[in-house]
């Protein structure tokens, strides 16, 4: 029979060889470089960095719920649109700490790198700027869907915000795509930033000689006729200038979507030619005098 002290050396054996086995199974892998500087990147260290990885995962989720549980489902969607490029960000902290805990110097790995993210820096810096203006867009809600925004004078109403462009629609139904850093470093009108109401306005000029009493009266007519302008605030009009040929007067009225601003004015338009027609206002065309002065 085998004694109990042979069983027990036989079963430390066994052990040592089983841990010895799983030792070098972890440490097999590729090194780069040669001396100090070099880098080991063992099966071990993979599996290291794969749990800290799944680890991250999840407590990332758990933060993400946390912080959205309430929010409503607009603001939820912004917050993960930022969330994302944050999530990122901590992927690489985590995966360079478990490095480091590892043993792996990883200075060695930023020296060596720093060359190619400056040359990376430079060449993604509008995206970078595209990403910025993204989330000062979405946490201070400068912008949102529905708004309408004036750029490179195109009109157009915001569709879409994500963390590096804004999609809006024209009205002529064409789809601009706009890099976010151009709410950032250029003027852009929001014409709905403060409330949906816009005043808009339609321009006519009339003969010189022209009753200006009955001009203002049939141009209140027409905005009081037509049914997309809103009765409070109340339209007016004004009489704007003398010009060259003209009594210049504007009718200004609100509207509630601006978006229909052209199909409104012109509308407008028809019923001030006809009106005018009809009540014998001339609305004249550029006139020129020629004095001919022939010499004896």
């Amino acid at each position: 029979m085998v004694s109990q002290d042979n069983t027990d050396r036989l079963k430390d054996i066994l052990e040592d060889d089983i841990w010895g086995t799983i030792k070098e199974f972890l440490e097999m892998g590729i090194r780069f470089g040669e001396g100090d500087k070099s880098i080991h990147i063992t099966i071990g260290l993979l599996i290291l960095v794969t749990i800290a990885f799944l680890l991250t995962t999840f407590v990332l989720k758990w933060v993400r719920k946390f912080f959205t549980r309430k929010m409503e489902m607009d603001d939820k969607l912004k917050f993960i649109s930022i969330f994302k490029f944050i999530k990122y960000v901590v992927y690489l902290v985590v995966i360079l700490l478990t490095m480091s805990a590892a043993g792996i110097d990883i200075t060695i790995l930023i020296t060596a790198s720093a060359a190619l993210f400056v040359g990376l820096g430079l060449a993604l810096q509008e995206l970078f700027q595209d990403i910025i203006g993204g989330i000062f867009i979405i946490t201070d809600k400068s912008l949102r869907v529905g708004d309408i925004v004036e750029v490179n004078n195109r009109v157009g109403k915001v569709l879409e915000i994500k963390l590096r462009t804004t999609r809006a629609i024209t009205r002529d139904d064409k789809i601009i795509i706009i890099p976010n850093h151009k709410f950032i470093s250029d003027i852009i009108y929001n014409y709905t930033q403060n409330h949906k109401i816009t005043r808009e306005h339609v321009q006519v000029g009339v003969a010189y000689g022209s009753d200006v009493k009955l001009v203002t009266q049939v141009l209140e007519q027409v905005a009081q006729e037509h049914e997309g302008l809103l009765k409070t605030p109340k339209p007016f009009v004004l009489f704007e200038d003398f010009g060259d040929s003209a009594l210049v007067f504007s009718l200004n009225f609100f509207i509630s979507d601006s978006f229909t601003d052209p199909r409104v004015k012109s509308d407008m338009r028809y019923r001030i030619d006809a009106l005018f027609r009809e009540h014998n206002i001339s609305i004249p065309f550029p006139q020129r005098d020629v004095h001919i002065i022939q010499k004896k």
